[in-house]
This record gives structure tokens, C-alpha cells and sequence, in this order.
């Protein structure tokens, strides 16, 4: 049976598992199976956004952060359109950030996914020490009135796929909160990730920090540790068998490139960890 769930000094649930079995357990027909959930190869770091992490290790000014933010993408709209034959509608700034994302720009957007199994091959194939795979439950997550002392500044339930939304509750970067959902178009890779975003309403707090601040963070955010000396392997070969590896999570060149890694690691024949 899992380890019981230990609360985490900021509040949040942690639970440190022993073995893929373990894993395979917490989130087989279990209270998660509606969550969102995200991998990480180091179970320390905090759930900051690529743009947060931008502006903090260099160190800018966070009374500007807003307004270049919507420089990045003010610019990037006036210049993708030489890339793009679909371009989104110009007003659409969820869907300019999730293209922004895609192509490796720094974006207040965190990459999730409702797979808890994606979210374990993120958090094993390159790690070394300690990993995690964090949960997010959406249905306290998103709601305006879960964070109570923001409610009277909310007008209705956030949906940022509502263009003027996403200006007015994340780009003016007032009020601590985070939303989980996907743009009306989605692309390729977020199809077969089965992905889907976190979008925190301010950047100068790791997401993790947000939550801790709900009324009920524990039934709001859980961090699972999976150490990879006790789980990678299974755990790996397992999610190879079920067809997840670069090659399917990102269906392109690049994946198919990057999946040659772990084909290093394997073979029909043999174990090659072992001489």
C-alpha cells in the first residue's frame, strides 16, 4: 500500500514513493484520475514558469516584468507571421503564448499533461537523484473563489480561451491565482502529450507558493517523489512497452531524434546495464 500522505510545511501534500508498482497504485483508480499532473527530473524545484525563471536570473526589474512581457509577445506576433500559413486571430494571446511555448520562448505557461504516465517519463528519463510528479486538481485550481480574499476583484469563472480574460487576469499581474486548461486550437505535441497548461495569475511566486495559499491546499496541489534509483528503470521499460517515448510525445523529427537516447538503455536481446 502507498505510504500515507504526509503534509508538506507549505502546506501541500508530499508522498514519498518506494517503487513503480507503488506509483502505479496511487494513481490507478484513485482520487487523482481527474487531476493534471507535471514531471520533474528534481523534486526541488519549485513550479516557476520559464519566463519567471527568465526575469529572476537576470535579474529584471520586477516593476517592468508585465510590461515586457507584453513586449515578447507584441513582438513575436509582428514577426511569427513569416513562419505561420494558420496563424491564430491576432487577439488571441493564450494561443499566441501556447505557439510562443511550443517553439521554445519563455512563456508564463507551465507545461501539464491529464496522463500521470507522461508526466512519470518527463520525471524519470533524465533523472539522477530524486524526481516528482506534481498534481494539480483543477476543479479547486481554476475557481475564482478559491482564493478568497481576491474574490471581489473576479467578475466571472477565469477562462483565459476568452480573449479579453487572459488580458485582464494574467497580462496586469494582480491577483495570485492559477488557471489549468488548453487554447481552443491545440497543436500536435499537445495532442499527444495529452498536455494541457497551468497559467498563474502573477510570476513573481512559483506556483507551488500560490496554492499553498488556497483555502484547502491539500486537497489542491500533491508532489509524489519518485526516486530514481529505486523506480527509473521499471519504471522506463514499462512506459516503453506502452509506447511513450519522445518518438510519440513528440511527433517529429526532434522527437524521433531524441528518443534514440533511451534506446541506449535497451535491447530485446539483453540487458545492457549488465556485461
Amino acid at each position: 500500500m502507498p505510504r500515507k500522505t504526509k503534509p508538506d510545511p507549505d502546506g501541500y501534500e508530499v508522498r514519498r514513493l518506494k517503487s513503480w508498482g507503488e506509483f502505479l497504485e496511487v494513481i490507478t483508480d484513485s482520487p487523482y484520475s481527474d487531476w493534471a499532473f507535471r514531471g520533474a527530473r528534481d523534486e526541488d524545484r519549485p513550479l516557476l514558469s520559464a519566463l519567471s525563471r527568465y526575469l529572476i536570473s537576470f535579474r529584471i526589474d520586477p516593476k517592468v516584468w508585465a510590461e515586457q512581457e507584453e513586449r515578447i509577445l507584441r513582438i513575436f506576433k509582428r514577426k511569427a507571421h513569416h513562419f505561420l500559413d494558420d496563424a491564430p486571430a491576432v487577439d488571441d494571446d493564450f494561443e499566441w503564448m501556447a505557439l510562443m511555448q511550443h517553439h521554445g520562448a519563455p512563456t508564463r505557461l507551465l507545461d501539464f499533461t491529464w496522463s500521470p504516465y507522461v508526466a512519470a517519463f518527463f520525471a524519470l528519463y533524465r533523472a539522477t537523484g530524486d524526481a516528482a510528479v506534481w498534481a494539480f486538481n483543477p476543479a479547486q485550481i481554476s475557481r475564482p473563489e478559491a482564493v478568497e480574499r481576491q474574490r471581489p476583484l473576479f467578475q466571472s469563472a477565469v477562462d483565459p480561451t476568452r480573449k479579453e480574460e487572459f488580458r485582464r487576469y494574467f497580462l496586469k499581474e494582480q491577483i495570485p491565482f492559477v488557471w489549468v486548461g488548453e487554447p481552443q486550437r491545440m497543436n500536435r505535441r499537445l495532442i499527444a502529450q495529452s498536455g494541457t497548461f497551468a497559467i498563474p495569475g502573477i510570476l513573481t511566486q512559483s506556483m507551488d507558493q500560490i496554492l499553498s495559499a488556497y483555502p484547502d491546499p491539500k486537497s489542491t496541489l500533491v508532489k509524489f517523489i519518485l526516486p530514481s534509483d529505486k523506480i527509473r528503470d521499471r519504471g522506463l521499460r514499462e512506459l516503453y512497452r506502452m509506447n511513450i517515448t519522445h518518438a510519440s510525445l513528440f511527433p517529429d523529427l526532434d522527437g524521433l531524434s531524441r528518443s534514440m537516447a533511451y534506446e541506449l538503455e535497451f535491447h530485446w536481446a539483453y540487458d545492457p546495464h549488465t556485461p
